[in-house]
């Protein structure tokens, strides 16, 4: 399947299993992007987003140890793929190179 780029919020849930690193799940992912996004997100939104961002290969998970706070139920952890990583490196790419192209920025350059 050809990759047609990322989306923002997915940009932003990528973005957060890697600040995240190897403790990314659900309601941490929804915070971490609450916090540098501003914004109010939905936990459904996030899970969707992960699975997808798994089957599209950008992210890796595995089940982590029980815990009697959770009732005794496993948190899926996930992680970045080094596709993943290549996806993020050229989204922050094409961003860059189009920043530097806004002429109201570079006038003073």
């Amino acid at each position: 399947m050809k990759n047609k780029g990322l989306g923002e919020f997915e940009e932003l849930v990528l973005l957060a299993v890697c600040i995240l690193k190897g403790e990314a799940y659900g309601i941490n992912v929804k915070q971490e992007v609450e916090k540098h996004s501003g914004r109010s997100i939905l936990l459904g939104a996030v899970h969707i987003t992960l699975y997808r961002l798994q089957d599209k290969g950008l992210l890796k998970s595995e089940m982590g140890g029980n815990t009697e706070k959770r009732g005794d139920r496993r948190k899926r952890l996930f992680e970045v793929t080094p596709s993943g990583m290549r996806q993020l490196e050229a989204a922050q790419d094409v961003r860059q190179k189009m920043w530097q192209l806004i002429p109201q920025l570079n006038a003073g350059h």
